[in-house]
């Protein structure tokens, strides 16, 4: 079963994008790129869906 989700990106002043799922509470993660920011989420909401999962 694929799910999808909406990723929050935005860049702080120091130039580190910063990633948050809305649909899962505590889910982010940061990278200095793009493309390293997009891998860093996937395993970030693969975690926070286990977390979830586990808890029911």
């Amino acid at each position: 079963m694929s799910r999808q989700f909406n990723v929050v990106i935005e860049r702080d002043e120091e130039g580190i994008y910063v990633a948050s799922v809305p649909q899962l509470q505590g889910c982010h993660t940061q990278a200095r790129s793009l493309d390293q920011l997009m891998e860093r989420v996937r395993e970030a909401i693969e975690l926070c869906l286990e977390i979830e999962d586990a808890r029911y």
